[in-house]
């Protein structure tokens, strides 16, 4: 079998696993839901993903582990994973091929030429990586504390290291490397004195909105399944899914995709930051593509299907190398193959990285997050709106971990997780956040499923208990996300005078946060004037009333005449009459033309914010349209205590 064979069906295998992954997200106990499968392992084999997390955090998450084996096999076989593993990379690879196929050879090697324009991914993941190095900054300004002794101890250690390689002739230039050793240690502990963490703390994590591995996961999981699920009638989902930022997300994959037709792997070969780590690793791969000139004519044959535009008939560009192999298919003078070490007679070639690039977009990067957060969406102005999932992070440290997969979003059952628009500013594009006007309802009470399947821990994962505040943390409470709030103007019973009590009666927790307030209020409409009385019927003369509409047992009546005495409540009524629901005293000594006032028994909503968890079921459940007449705000959440509500 062929090594292309064997990737091609490597190929196929992972776009199959990620779909198949996406799939089972769906919460349930079937064999095909959310029962055990390891749903984000091809996520956590993302190196850049791992880095960003690392670099913003200190911390490593466990199951990041698995970049490492990445990493390590990218030493030993350059970017295989972007030409055997990455699903993107697949789908861009498969369009790229149809928009080349028939064409003539000539053009097709013109197609996978190589283009200067190719460093442009190296200065993307530049950037991305110094927006999420701000924390790594802080916490090395944390440590170059001038009264510590550990700081001189680092100190000496750095400038002894520089000495100790000049010695050695590691470094030829002994004077510059000294220089530039005491330079670092000057700028860190001006960074020490200048900058303490509190203003050195603004990072943000944002290599998820272009790694192409979150990327697909939020393409395929918010866009595609969805839409190729609705064509099969909801066989995946419980019901229909919408999600608001799809058009945007959308509209990326899709531009994504077809700009294969213009250029092959478009988006690998000048846009994809995983692909520019993996390409600076490769540098140092062990087994490389190579070319013997003895052997070769010069025909370049092995450029008509190469899809990294590594210049293989001349100067081979090992961090370009997507290692397709499909160069080793197309020559016919055996003059390409794989070699454990660079060929005596084949130049390898970097990529023209401008180190002035690089260095405006590191700068651009670090200087990201301190701009964004002036908007103060993560302090005083932040968005009252944005409630998070249940075991979310506090703010600033969720910024610095979600990679915006889409995974929480896909898992909630009830479609209440949304993608982030601008509500946390334009670091929280896409980042998830509850609407609880979308769905079946709000949060469930006994549903911990986005925790279960974010791969960084932005949402750490909870246990039933711990979001219930049952067992061992019944002292600390429920989880709570945020608390409802009744707006009188627009609450029927407050602001219409009609009776609803749908928000009680959905509220889940016990005893309920949304509790009633009777009330006894006139309905203002003219008098009733009785025409004639008939056992429990009252035909009027005036005025005609809407069929239907006084019926329920919230509306009563009484004598215009003597108002003190006990209202007899409505069973039924039309345009005609009146039926009542028991005999009232009053009723058989009425006569003609008297008059009755209509009245209506009101339950005026409260809420005890000690008792709302945020879940937002009252809200989805209103029966006002639009906005609604209760409504959730992210005050009082567990995650951040400068919200809470009761002092």
């Amino acid at each position: 079998m062929k090594l292309t064979t064997v990737r091609r069906l490597s190929q196929l295998f992972f776009l199959l696993l990620l779909v198949w992954f996406v799939v089972v997200s769906s919460p349930g106990e079937g064999w095909r839901q959310l029962r055990g499968w390891p749903v984000n392992w091809l996520m956590q084999l993302d190196p850049l993903l791992a880095a960003g997390t690392a670099l913003a955090t200190g911390v490593l998450y466990a199951g990041l582990l698995w970049a490492a084996a990445t990493l390590a096999l990218t030493f030993v076989f350059g970017r295989f994973f972007c030409g055997w593993v990455c699903p993107l990379g697949t789908i861009n690879h498969a369009v790229g091929y149809l928009g080349r196929r028939g064409k003539a050879p000539a053009r097709q090697i013109e197609l996978n030429r190589y283009r200067p324009a190719q460093a442009v991914k190296y200065y993307v993941l530049a950037f991305l990586l110094a927006a999420a190095a701000g924390g790594a900054i802080a916490r090395l300004a944390d440590l170059a504390d001038v009264r510590s002794w550990t700081f001189y101890a680092a100190a000496a250690a750095i400038l002894g290291a520089a000495a100790g390689l000049s010695l050695a002739r590691v470094v030829r230039r002994t004077a510059r490397a000294m220089t530039v050793a005491t330079g670092l240690v000057l700028l860190w502990g001006f960074l020490g004195i200048c900058f303490p963490r509190s203003q050195a703390s603004a990072w943000t994590l944002q290599t998820g909105l272009l790694d192409p591995l979150p990327l697909i996961y939020r393409s395929v999981s918010l866009v595609v399944l969805p839409i190729a699920d609705a064509l099969v009638g909801n066989q995946v989902s419980y019901s229909a899914r919408y999600y608001s930022m799809a058009g945007l997300i959308g509209g990326l994959f899709l531009a994504i995709v077809l700009a294969n037709l213009w250029v092959p792997r478009f988006y690998c070969r000048f846009v994809c930051p995983l692909g520019a780590l993996m390409g600076l690793a490769s540098r140092l791969a062990f087994w490389r593509v190579g070319r013997t000139r003895a052997n070769c004519s010069a025909c370049r044959l092995c450029e008509r299907n190469c899809e990294g535009a590594c210049e293989v008939h001349t100067q081979v560009r090992s961090e370009e190398c997507v290692v397709c192999l499909n160069c080793l298919d197309d020559c016919g003078e055996d003059a390409i193959g794989l070699r454990s070490a660079v060929p005596p007679d084949t130049q390898q070639t970097a990529t023209d990285i401008s180190r002035r690039g690089v260095l405006v977009s590191a700068a651009t990067g670090l200087a990201l997050p301190p701009l964004l957060r002036l908007a103060g969406r993560t302090a005083s102005d932040a968005y009252a709106g944005l409630i998070r999932p249940p075991g979310s992070l506090a703010e600033t440290e969720f910024l610095a971990r979600c990679t915006k997969c889409g995974q929480c979003i896909r898992a909630c059952p009830t479609n209440v997780l949304q993608p982030a628009s601008l509500q946390a500013g334009l670091e929280g594009l896409w980042t998830p956040t509850l609407n609880n006007r979308i769905g079946s309802s709000g949060c469930q009470l006994n549903c911990v499923a986005c925790s279960q399947v974010c791969p960084t821990g932005a949402i750490r994962p909870l246990s039933l208990d711990e979001k219930l505040g049952h067992g061992e943390f019944a002292k600390r409470g429920p989880v709570r996300i945020g608390t409802a709030f009744v707006d009188r103007s627009r609450c029927l019973p407050w602001a219409a005078d009609r009776p609803c009590i749908v928000c009680q009666e959905l509220c889940p927790v016990s005893p309920k946060a949304v509790h009633v307030r009777e009330q006894i209020a006139d309905v203002r409409i003219d008098p009733l004037v009785v025409a004639r009385v008939d056992g429990l019927r009252i035909e009027l003369v005036s005025p005609a009333l809407p069929p239907g509409r006084y019926a329920g047992g919230d509306y009563l009546v009484v004598p215009d005449t003597a108002p003190s005495d006990l209202p007899a409540g409505l069973a039924d009524n039309d345009s005609g009459g009146i039926t009542l629901a028991d005999r009232a005293g009053w009723a058989d000594a009425l006569r003609t033309g008297e008059r009755l006032r209509l009245r209506v028994r009101l339950q005026l909503p409260h809420v005890d914010i000690e008792q709302c968890i945020g879940c937002g079921i009252c809200e989805n459940g209103c029966p006002i349209a639009g906005l609604r007449g209760i409504r959730v705000t992210c005050e009082n959440e567990s995650r951040d205590p400068h919200r809470a509500l009761v002092l």
